[in-house]
């Protein structure tokens, strides 16, 4: 599971640890849905977009898990949009979506660090808040005890970290 601040790199290692592992990729449902509609109405994201991007990246979750054998790399989950919509947009985040993130388990979290290059583009919209983020994201995997690892450094360098750590994981669980 990545998790982090936009534009640091988690679709990049998602798919590059997808690839390494032969096995399913969950892109970011949020991604998709609000690059489409800014497209077809020029309007970022509200506050009223957090429940279809929440049901939309859960249904893609829970679709691609039946094609996964071991493993399952997630661009992102719900926990993620809990923490942009309570950072972002309206401050208020429906308790069902807070209640579901929170009940989601993932064996690991890979934390990515915002020494990447901002890369902007349509839907990118907070260059300038990055470290305050990282920070948010690392102290709400604290509060609720998710289990995560620090990405930092190059792509290589970061490919490195993630997969000593999930052949941990796959070693304990399948061996």
């Amino acid at each position: 599971m990545l998790f982090g601040p936009e534009s640091t790199g988690k679709t990049t290692i998602s798919k590059m640890l997808a690839r390494h592992y032969n096995t399913v990729w969950v892109q970011e449902y949020a991604r998709e849905y609000l690059q489409d509609k800014w497209n077809n109405k020029r309007e970022l994201c509200a506050g009223s977009d957090q429940l279809p991007i929440a049901y939309g990246q859960i249904k893609l979750e829970n679709s691609l898990a039946k094609k996964a054998e071991k493993l399952q790399i997630c661009d992102t989950d719900l926990l993620e949009t809990v923490v942009y919509f309570e950072n972002y947009y309206d401050k208020t985040v429906d308790p069902e979506l807070k209640k579901a993130a929170l009940s989601n388990k993932y064996d690991l979290y890979l934390l990515t660090y915002i020494d990447t290059t901002w890369e902007a583009d349509d839907i990118r919209e907070n260059p300038h808040h990055r470290l305050e983020m990282f920070k948010t994201f690392e102290a709400e995997l604290i509060k609720y005890n998710k289990p995560y690892i620090l990405l930092k450094g190059n792509l290589d360098t970061r490919l490195k970290i993630a997969t000593k750590q999930i052949d941990k994981l796959l070693k304990a669980k399948f061996i």
